[in-house]
């Protein structure tokens, strides 16, 4: 069981879990201090989970990570440091999913795509939530 993660200077720019991974039971990857919780639910035939709800409290979130499984199309995702300086590219396609931790990055749909994306809400609007980056290629 392995899954890609681009790590630079000591920090974690993105996790990807390829179509093909495969676990046994439940297992999530990303660190459980992580803002974002990245991983794969796995139960055998039959399995029911109790009724249940998760507690809420207070949390402080000052990072927004962003998700995405590719359901069709390939996705080029482009990874920068904290200066646009290209670290590396990767090619998503369809059943993989990525979490973008830290930097800037950005996409190009080699072909024509779409694909689930979750990020931490709420959304304040373009204006507040992105800022545009002059890249290094």
């Amino acid at each position: 069981m392995s899954i890609e993660i681009i790590e630079h200077a000591g920090k974690r720019y993105a996790e990807i879990i390829r179509s093909d991974v495969t676990v046994d039971k439940s297992t999530f990857f990303s660190p459980a201090d992580s803002s974002f919780q990245f991983g794969l639910l796995a139960h055998q035939a039959g399995y029911v989970e109790p009724a249940h709800y998760h507690r809420p409290f207070a949390r402080e979130i000052n990072d927004l990570q962003q998700m995405f499984i590719v359901q069709r199309g390939r996705v080029r995702v482009k990874l920068y440091d904290d200066d646009g300086k290209h670290l590396r590219s990767v090619i998503v396609t369809p059943g993989d999913a990525i979490v973008l931790i830290h930097g800037v990055h950005a996409i190009e749909a080699l072909e024509d795509m779409q694909a689930i994306s979750v990020k931490q809400g709420p959304f304040l609007g373009v204006e507040m939530d992105k800022v545009d980056v002059e890249v290094v290629p």
